[in-house]
Formats: C-alpha cells, structure tokens, sequence
C-alpha cells in the first residue's frame, strides 16, 4: 500500500479506531451466525431423520466447501477491494444460515452445508485479513480482542437460539429471522472497515500456495484448539439430550456456557497474554482444557458436563489469535503463512463436528471427547511455538493512506 504523507495526522487515529470497532463488529456478525446454528442442530438433526453418523457426515461438507472456496477471497478482495469483498462475502454468509433448516433428508442437507461451509470460510478469510491490517497500522495487538468479539456473537447467537429451542420454536422461522437481521446488521458495519485496494501493477494473489513449514507447525498447535471448539460448539447441546438426557433447552444451554467463556477469555486474552506471555498462557490454557474433557467424560450430571464445556472454552480461547500473530513472525512471507494457517485452523473446525459424529457412531460420544481431551493436551506440549520475540519498534500509522488508494 503506497504511503500518503499528505493526509491529516489528526484525523488518521480517528479512522483507525473506527476502522477497529467496525471490523470488530463484523467478528461479532460473524460468531452470530454459528451460534444461531449451532443451537438448532438437535432440530435439524430431527427434522432430517439423520443418525449421529449421518449428522457427522453432512457436517463435514462445510469443510469441503470452505476448502475449496477460501482461496478465493484474496482474488475477490484483490479484484474488488476489501470493503466490498467483505461486504459481499459477509452477506452470502449471513443468509446461507437460513439453507440447513431448510433441508428435507439428508442429500440436500449436504448440499446446504456444502454452501454454509464455503461463505463461511470466504468471509472468515476477509474479515481475519483485515483484523491483521488493522491491528498492523494500530501498532498493538487487537487480535484477540477481535475474536472475543467473534464469540460475543456466538454467545448471543446461542443465547437467541437457546429461547427459541426452548420455546419450541420452528428453526426455519427462527433462522430466516436470524439471517435477515445479521445480514442488515452486517452490511452497516462494513462500511467503517479499512477501504484497502491493490495498486494498478499488483499481481493477484494465488489460487493455491503451500504454507511454510514454520506456519505447518504453529497450525498444528492451532488445528489442536480449533478441533476443540468445533466439536464443543456443534456437539455439546447433543451431547447433553443424548448422553445425559436433558431438555433441548437445557441442552442449548451447554453452548451458551462453552460461548460464554471463550468471549471472556478472548476479550480478556490482550491483557493476560501482556503479563504472562504467548507460552505461559497457552501452557495454562491446555491444562484447562484437558480438565474440562476429562470433566464431560466422567459426568453423570449436566452441571458436570457444562462445566467441562466451559472449561474447554477458557482454556483455548486465545490460542488461534496467538497462531495468527506467531506465523506473521515467522518468516519472510508473513501473509503466506498467515494463510496457512488459518486454512489449517479453520478446516480443523469445519473437520472437527464431522469426526465427532464417525467416532460416536463407531463407539460412543462420550468416547469421541476422549479425542478432544487427547488434542488439549497437545497445547501444553505445543505452545513453546507461538513464543513472541522483542516487540519491534513502532511505526507511526501516519505514514499510511487508509484507503489504499
């Protein structure tokens, strides 16, 4: 981005918190939709007549689909600029929430997801990219702050669908209302993200370019946490109608508590990782974690099991933000690995619900967790990876067009 010195220092800050609090509300849009989801698969699952395995296996059609489309959006925000991009991309992915309700059996089930999975993994990409942008020219990290605010959303995207699903609600009302407010919702905060535009003479990005392997091994500990989240997300409300037998509003109930602390710990995760840094907290965090599965394998309460739940949220919560800022430190083409690792560490989300459900029909759910508690405590071993060096020396944002132009 070519620097503009003409611009009006005063006014630079100004556009630059601006800049932060609109992508953070687009975060906010984005954890939104899959809480709204995530509440409502116990209905979908009924209303499809789909077993645990067939359920497994139409939640990993969003990882095909994301797969194929996330390297996408760098040509779409190359070609469009992104504000637009994300515009555009946040918006296909708020109204494919309505698409999974909708399906009869469990073909167009996939298909659905199929399309879910890929809007969601464009818009990530978009939004995340951004959140690096915005957090480059602030010169102090945001990034977590951001994804606490992406849990905010899922918090109260669950929490709406808990009273839904406890009034008994129809999820194809209830989404269909849910996408139209999140997309109007959506477009409004797009408007205030950073308008980057390439120059006249760059180059699109690639459709596909391996990762480094430094960004390989910081993926690795992120694929660990994300696989956590996934499979707590999309699988705690079954888990408690199915393991435990309780009410699907209770059951809801167990994502709003995993949400919950995952929102605070991100929105606290700045500062935390401050005082004790990037491996401490990371260390701390599996120990949490691998409690917290240890915890839902041997509930025979449902208190039990939502406090494992939400241990498991406290203890990963600021893992993929710390993977995002470890592989832009870690070699010469930050943006590459940045990429990379966010495809590993999205995938193992969208691949995580999937795996859960093969395993449960194998054996049992309680034992897939087993899984989940196994790749906690892959963080503890894992986190010397994600060490910060010295802080560089800061750059004045005033040396930047915001624009792009």
């Amino acid at each position: 981005m070519p620097a503009n010195g003409g611009s009006d220092p005063s006014a630079l800050p100004r556009q630059l918190r601006l800049a932060r609090w609109s992508v953070a509300l687009v975060f906010l849009v984005h954890g939104s939709v899959t809480g709204n989801f995530a509440t409502r698969v116990p209905w979908i699952q009924e209303h499809t007549g789909v077993s645990a395995g067939q359920l497994g296996l139409a939640l990993a059609f969003p990882a095909i689909g994301a797969s194929l489309a996330m390297p996408l959006a760098g040509r779409i925000s190359h070609r469009f600029g992104a504000r637009a991009a994300l515009r555009g991309l946040l918006a296909l992915w708020t109204l494919a929430l309505t698409l999974p309700a909708l399906a009869p059996n469990l073909y167009t089930l996939c298909g659905a997801l199929l399309i879910y999975g890929a809007t969601a993994g464009m818009s990530d990409v978009a939004m995340n990219a951004l959140g690096v942008e915005t957090e480059n020219r602030l010169d102090r990290p945001i990034m977590s702050g951001l994804h606490g605010m992406w849990s905010v959303g899922a918090l109260l995207g669950s929490a709406a669908g808990t009273v839904a699903a406890h009034a008994g609600a129809d999820a194809r009302v209830h989404l269909a209302l849910a996408a139209g407010v999140l997309t109007v919702l959506g477009a409004v905060c797009c408007q205030g993200v950073l308008d980057l535009r390439s120059t006249p003479d760059e180059h699109p990005p690639p459709r596909f370019a391996l990762p480094p392997k430094s960004a390989l091994i910081i993926g690795a500990v992120g694929f660990c946490a994300v696989f956590a989240e996934g499979a707590s997300l999309d699988w705690s409300a079954v888990y408690l109608r199915d393991v435990l037998g309780t009410s699907a509003g209770l059951a809801a109930g167990s994502t709003t508590a995993f949400a919950c602390t995952m929102a605070v710990a991100r929105l606290a995760g700045d500062h935390v990782v401050a005082r004790f840094g990037a491996v401490r907290t990371v260390r701390t965090g599996g120990v949490l974690a691998t409690a917290g599965g240890l915890l839902i394998i041997a509930a025979r309460h449902p208190v039990m099991a939502m406090a494992g739940f939400a241990l498991i949220g406290l203890g990963i919560a600021v893992v993929v933000p710390l993977a995002f800022a470890a592989a832009g430190r870690s070699g010469p083409a930050p943006s590459q690995a940045i990429a990379g690792v966010a495809t590993i560490t999205y995938t193992s989300g969208l691949i995580a619900p999937s795996a859960i459900g093969s395993i449960a029909q194998a054996t049992s759910l309680t034992g897939s967790f087993v899984l989940v508690t196994a790749l906690a405590l892959g963080l503890v071993l894992g986190a010397g990876v994600l060490r910060v060096p010295e802080r560089r020396a800061s750059v004045s944002s005033a040396t930047f067009d915001l624009k792009g132009s």
